[in-house]
Formats: structure tokens, C-alpha cells, sequence
């Protein structure tokens, strides 16, 4: 068995305390996490103990790294350590490219989290610094993009790959959101005023993008749509309706919004429809043995046109440790093509596309060369 590698988090937020570390807890002896980075001595003592607690450390085991650390105690003093081989980026949508190059200027693997970018402008010009700089140096850098990784995702995309419901004709997209001021998301002060384009359907609208990616069988090549803000909290948009043609000549509708006035009625429902059958996609909750917990599994449904019988896929949603399992094989010389900067930036080129064609069509693939 291969030696853990050795890891630091950067940045202490939401993400890297309810998603990242119970990955890492999840992977066993895979990661060794050494030291947190965070802006504030705060939040990032706080998210040492929280780790040392989830992954049964010894107390004060973590080194904890802030911005007014001194000469010993910041960003640069971590990474100047040598038994550190990589890092998770989970930072705000603006400050990560540049961090990015900092680690790799470093000599460190990097994972950072979706998206890849602000822009597609400024995903263009790190992933050709990364290709031109880093990559011959054999210092691997990958996108954290969880809805990529999916089980259940991967699964509809193989099944319609296998033609099990003929040749794609058309498809809907739904995802449907209410964010609240009283959030845990919206809480986040970057968030709460985003100096990025979108707001929300950035931030999460690029995991929708990789899932269109993800299940259908050509790449989306043009796109049309309109943006809008229901909700001013959500400024600056918050809902975005597109119609989307594939390569292949296949099209779909694409719905994204995060201002739902409440939760009902919210969710995901992804349909497809092909020649020979359709398949639905939907999530679904299972409670937990604590009050309030809960499991999330991914539901694929494929329903023949031929005899009307189903086949059911079910998995539960674990793409953060998916994702993690994969940099890590990466690391180690097993490249499977999960978080490739490329794909990544082509979400981002797909919430561009919709927050700026205001009904006129968007050439996705011009947009990203012309971006160069």
C-alpha cells in the first residue's frame, strides 16, 4: 500500500468542514491532512479542532497557518514546508487562481474547488499557465467538481453511452433553489456580495453545467437564454432559462434558479429522451439514525418505449470523495480524467453564455477560443 499524502486545506469554511474532511475521514489511510491555511488565526483554529475531532487526531496536532501569522505563521510558511505534497483549495470564486499558482510555484499538487474560474477569460489564462509551466514539471492540478464524479451521474451517462434509450432527440433540466438570508450559504460575506459575474448560479450553477456534461453524449456547442433577479439578496442575477443544442443536433432546456420564495416545489429533475426509452433522473433523502441527519442518493430511471419495463439505478451521492480518490490516483501516476481544468471551464462557459446572451445565441466553443 502506497504512504498517505501528505495534505494541507486552505481555506476554513463550510465546504472543508461538512464536505472535505468526512471525505478524508471517509479514504482511510489515502490523505495524512498536516495543516490548515484559512484568512483568519479564527476560523482556522476552529476548523483544526473540528479535523482533529472527525479524524481522531491528537489535540493541537495541526498547524494552523492565517494572514497575519508573522514570517512563520502564513500562507507562504506553509507552503514552504517540504512534507506537505499538496493542497485542497477551498477559497473565495476570486482568490483562488492566484493561489493556485502560488502552490504550484510551490511544488504542490493541487485540487481547488469548483469553479475553475471567475471567467472563462481567466480560466483560460490559468489552465495555459498550469499546460506551459507546472504540468512539465509533473505537478498535477485538478478541478474539485463533485457532480462530475457522482456515481449515480456517471451511471446515467454510461446507460445513455450504451444507447439504452436509442439516440438522444431532446432534453429538461431542472434545478430549482430557494436561498434565504438566513442560509448557511448565503451567510458567507463573499457570497452574501459576490465580486464575480452571477452570483449563485455561478457558484453553483457550474455543478449543474458538469452534470449536463456528464450525462449527455455530445458536448454543448450553442446556447441561448435569458437571465434575471427575482430576489434582490441574490443580486446580481439568481435565475437563468436557456435552450441548449449539442453537437449531435440533440436540444434541450436548461432551467437554473436559486430564488425559489420557498423550498417547496424545489429540486432536481433531469429528463431524457431517446428514440427507444426515456431516462429521469431525480434525489431523493434518506433519514439518519441522528435527528436531523440524512443521506442523498442520485435515482436513475430507465423507462423502455419498446415494453414500457424500468430499470433502476440508485447511488448515493458521494462525489466529494469520489473526487478526492481520484487526485489522489493522479498524484500517484493514474490519471482517469476526473477534474481536468478543460471540462471544468467549460461549465463556466455554459453560465456565461446564459447570464450574457440575453436571447441571442452563444457559440460555446467560440466563446472559450475567443477568450485566448
Amino acid at each position: 500500500m502506497s504512504s498517505p499524502i501528505s495534505i494541507a486545506i486552505l481555506g476554513a469554511g463550510i465546504f472543508a468542514r461538512i464536505a472535505h474532511l468526512p471525505a478524508i475521514r471517509e479514504l482511510g489511510d489515502v490523505y495524512q491532512l498536516k495543516a490548515i491555511y484559512s484568512r483568519s488565526k479564527s476560523s482556522a483554529t476552529e476548523l483544526a479542532k473540528t479535523a482533529e475531532t472527525s479524524l481522531a487526531l491528537p489535540e493541537a496536532s495541526l498547524a494552523i497557518y492565517y494572514d497575519l501569522g508573522g514570517q512563520d505563521g502564513n500562507l507562504e510558511a506553509l507552503l514552504a514546508r517540504q512534507d506537505i505534497q499538496a493542497v485542497i483549495i477551498a477559497l473565495p470564486i476570486t482568490s483562488q487562481p492566484a493561489i493556485v499558482v502560488q502552490c504550484l510555484e510551490a511544488g504542490k499538487h493541487v485540487i481547488s474547488e469548483k469553479p475553475v474560474a471567475p471567467t472563462v477569460k481567466d480560466g483560460i489564462k490559468l489552465i495555459n499557465t498550469y499546460e506551459s509551466v507546472y504540468k512539465p514539471r509533473g505537478l498535477v492540478w485538478r478541478v474539485a467538481e463533485n457532480f462530475e464524479a457522482e456515481p449515480g451521474l456517471q451511471a446515467a451517462g454510461k446507460a445513455i453511452a450504451e444507447q439504452k434509450i436509442g439516440k438522444v432527440c431532446f432534453w429538461n433540466y431542472q434545478v430549482l433553489n430557494n436561498v434565504n438570508t438566513d442560509g448557511m450559504w448565503y451567510k458567507t460575506p463573499w457570497r452574501t456580495v459576490p465580486d464575480y459575474q452571477g452570483g449563485f448560479l455561478l457558484d453553483g450553477g457550474v455543478h449543474s453545467a458538469a452534470a449536463l456534461r456528464t450525462v449527455l453524449p455530445s458536448p454543448l456547442q450553442q446556447l441561448s437564454g435569458l437571465a434575471s433577479l427575482n430576489r434582490e439578496h441574490l443580486a446580481p442575477h439568481d435565475t437563468i432559462h436557456t435552450l441548449i443544442r449539442s453537437k449531435d443536433g440533440s436540444h434541450g432546456l436548461f432551467e437554473l434558479s436559486f430564488g425559489l420564495p420557498s423550498s417547496a416545489g424545489g429540486g432536481d429533475s433531469f429528463r431524457v429522451v431517446g428514440t427507444e426509452g426515456i431516462l429521469l433522473i431525480t434525489k431523493f433523502n434518506k433519514p439518519g439514525e441522528k435527528e436531523g441527519e440524512s443521506t442523498q442518493y442520485i435515482k436513475v430511471q430507465i423507462t423502455s418505449a419498446k415494453d414500457g419495463s424500468t430499470e433502476e439505478i440508485i447511488e448515493k451521492t458521494c462525489g466529494v470523495k469520489q473526487e478526492l480518490s481520484s487526485f489522489a490516483a493522479h498524484v500517484r501516476g493514474q490519471d482517469d480524467g476526473l477534474g481536468k481544468p478543460l471540462r471544468a471551464l467549460q461549465d463556466v462557459a455554459v453560465i456565461q453564455a446564459a447570464l450574457n446572451s440575453n436571447g441571442s445565441v452563444v457559440d460555446l466553443t467560440k466563446l472559450i477560443e475567443e477568450s485566448q
